[in-house]
């Protein structure tokens, strides 16, 4: 018996000696950011991740700790592009590897992909103090045509722009009020295959009915009013915007949604013919809502001053699945534009450098991501 004792007490020694233990630890949370969102894309190479926040303050995730970016090169492997002015506009071209983007200030407008140093395509005239380039999307026939358009606050006005390859930027709609304050908007395709443009009230020229200030638009690849709108003569489709930052449209459910920061509070609204409705959704405490994706069951929304993604589930009749989301919250800093790819991956870029002392800009910034997206599903929540 004491023999067999001597053995198991042996044995129980030998077990607790194989798990190492190099002293106490620290409890951790699970990471913001962590899981379906966390994890590069699976195309991607698996070198050591880090780099989001560096280490300038804020609740840095893990991964970010140990590898923070030197200049422009940034370890994260979900940073495709580095080094960039404050970016307005995102659109992923069909190999989905590879995106357009525009700068917001300076108007040029970059192909970026991961390893590869950003090409120049064209650069869009501008005026930065009165918004610039805040909106970009491919052709709804860009497989055919090969052509891009841009939104623009320029000296004379705010307008869309063609993009055609080896040519200047050539005006499709332009007029658009610009005004002292809420210049700007937005730019998206919805599948009719119209362009909608979000246009900002121009510092009160949006309460004017027939003015094209703080509406949606609906307009064919030419400029001309889509035959469906409430006026076929018009590319007046809603009104009621303040200052819009985001258009998106779900490509299965055929909603087109808007982001704007209105006058009290940033909301979130479905887009449909005449007045806009009560806003889908309202953040009183302004967030400073930005770009937005829409996919079946999911609607994302950038944060600059949240410094975030925001992520609803829409459900039938107005409502949404579950309780909202606050995901990469503090990893990449001032988050604006957003698109999705073809392949079903984010695209988000930063705004970081134009923020101010708050922001915090890593050596690295601006960005380009590409992270996985968030997923649908939940409880029905009225």
């Amino acid at each position: 018996m004491r023999v067999l004792a001597a053995v198991l007490l042996g044995l129980m020694l030998a077990a607790c000696a194989s798990f190492p233990d190099s002293g106490p630890r620290e409890w951790r949370d699970k990471i913001e950011g962590a899981g379906e969102l966390g994890g590069p894309p699976s195309m991607l190479e698996p070198p050591p991740p880090g780099g989001p926040d560096g280490q300038q303050g804020g609740e840095v995730p893990e991964r970010g700790r140990e590898q923070a970016p030197s200049g422009c090169d940034d370890p994260d492997p979900q940073v495709v592009a580095t080094c960039l002015d404050p970016i307005g506009a995102i659109a992923v071209l069909p190999d989905s590897s590879s995106a357009l983007v525009g700068e917001r200030s300076t108007g040029r407008v970059l192909r970026v992909e991961r390893g590869v140093e950003p090409q120049l395509v064209t650069t869009v005239p501008v005026d930065p103090r009165s918004g610039g380039l805040t909106g970009l999307v491919l052709s709804p026939s860009y497989a055919e045509d090969r052509l891009v358009y841009a939104y623009a606050s320029t000296p004379e006005d705010n307008r869309v722009l063609r993009l055609a390859p080896g040519e200047p930027p050539k005006p499709v709609l332009t007029g658009i009020p610009r005004g002292p304050a809420d210049n700007g908007g937005a730019l998206g395709t919805d599948t009719q295959g119209a362009l909608v443009v979000a246009t900002g009230a121009a510092g009160g020229a949006g309460a004017d009915p027939r003015s094209l200030a703080g509406k949606v638009l609906r307009i064919d690849t030419l400029g001309r009013p889509m035959p469906d709108n409430p006026d076929p003569a018009s590319p007046i489709f809603s009104s009621g915007l303040r200052s819009p930052q985001g258009v998106c449209t779900d490509r299965m459910g055929g909603t087109t949604w808007v982001t704007d920061r209105a006058a009290t509070q940033d909301v979130l609204y479905r887009v449909g013919p005449g007045a806009l409705p009560p806003p889908a959704w309202t953040w009183p405490d302004r967030p400073g809502v930005a770009g937005c994706t829409a996919e079946p069951g999911v609607v994302a929304v950038a944060q600059t001053g949240g410094k975030s993604l925001f992520v609803l589930r829409p459900a039938d009749g107005g409502a949404f699945n579950g309780d909202p989301q606050t995901v990469l919250a503090n990893v990449y800093g001032r988050l604006a534009a957003a698109a999705s790819g073809p392949d079903g991956l984010l695209w988000l870029g930063t705004v970081n450098r134009d923020g101010g002392a708050k922001a915090a800009p890593v050596p690295s910034d601006d960005r380009v991501i590409r992270i996985q997206p968030p997923s649908g599903g939940g409880a029905d929540r009225a």
